[in-house]
């Protein structure tokens, strides 16, 4: 027994200066964490109002995009509406009468032509 004790004061003083190292570089590393969290914090919060920014323009892309089509959808609807369901029947007809009044000019332009013809004809003969 005299033997087992001194071996047991030097397990316990060997046990009480492992934990007093523990504690020792436990406070150390809590110290580094510390800082480590802060500085961790701090780039979270910068990303994360990197990130919002960036949400905010996409979204006012989205928006921007989203009213141009509202607004194209719109006046295609008023087109359609004043062309109304008969706009190839009335485009045809209109056609057809464009088509008409163009050969009427064509036919009074050859009209004009023979009468400014007869008239040349008149003043060569006048002057001879």
């Amino acid at each position: 027994m005299t033997m087992r004790r001194p071996l047991l004061i030097g397990v316990v003083i060997v046990m009480a200066f492992g934990l007093a190292v523990y504690l020792r570089l436990w406070t150390i590393d809590y110290q580094i964490s510390t800082s480590e969290t802060e500085l961790l914090r701090r780039q979270f919060d910068h990303a994360n109002m990197e990130a919002m920014d960036e949400s905010a323009e996409w979204r006012l892309k989205f928006d921007q995009a989203q009213e141009r089509a509202t607004k194209c959808t719109k006046e295609l609807k008023r087109v359609k509406e004043t062309l109304g369901d008969n706009s190839t029947a009335s485009m045809t007809k209109r056609l057809d009468m464009l088509q008409k009044e163009n050969i009427n000019l064509l036919e009074r332009v050859e009209t004009l032509k023979r009468e400014l013809e007869a008239e040349k004809l008149k003043c060569s003969m006048q002057r001879v």
